[in-house]
């Protein structure tokens, strides 16, 4: 085995590269891309610099591996969010003005926005009221009543 792996050739490191984006194919999330396209660039390397010894190989594959995973993170962070309110449904709800449900006693009552009912937060207020939602505690909406303009 020693033996072989200290005369690998170019199509060994592109085979391993292949079977690298194979096993990504079946879904872990990025992680092995980053190691086969390091594998393909040290098949690369070897391919311009034949003489390159085993060692080098190996140290250029990790240095590769390290540097283009480090390099996708830091693309990753500097992107801005695609939905930033993912899986905060009440967080859409916010500024908006609704009519109570239940009236609000004792600090809590409900509205209906779109097909859900939320439980709401706020100053005693009589069903039918007009409310607007001025905050969001967990799964419960702060709200305040309308002023008419």
């Amino acid at each position: 085995m020693s033996v072989y792996l200290q005369n690998l050739a170019v199509w060994d490191w592109l085979a391993l590269a292949v079977l690298l984006l194979i096993v990504e194919v079946f879904g872990t999330a990025g992680y092995f891309l980053w190691f086969g396209s390091a594998a393909a660039m040290v098949g690369v390397l070897l391919l311009v610099f034949p003489e390159l010894s085993w060692v080098w190989q190996f140290t250029a594959f990790a240095l590769l591996s390290l540097a283009t995973a480090w390099l996708w993170w830091q693309r990753l962070r500097t992107q801005p969010s695609v939905a930033p309110r993912l899986n905060q449904r009440g967080s859409e709800l916010l500024g908006g003005e609704y009519i109570l449900h239940e009236a609000i006693s004792a600090g809590r009552g409900k509205i209906k926005a779109g097909d859900s009912y939320w439980l709401v937060s706020g100053p005693d207020l009589a069903a039918g009221q007009r409310v607007k939602v001025i905050g969001q505690q967990g799964t419960v909406l702060k709200v305040e009543a309308c002023t008419v303009d």
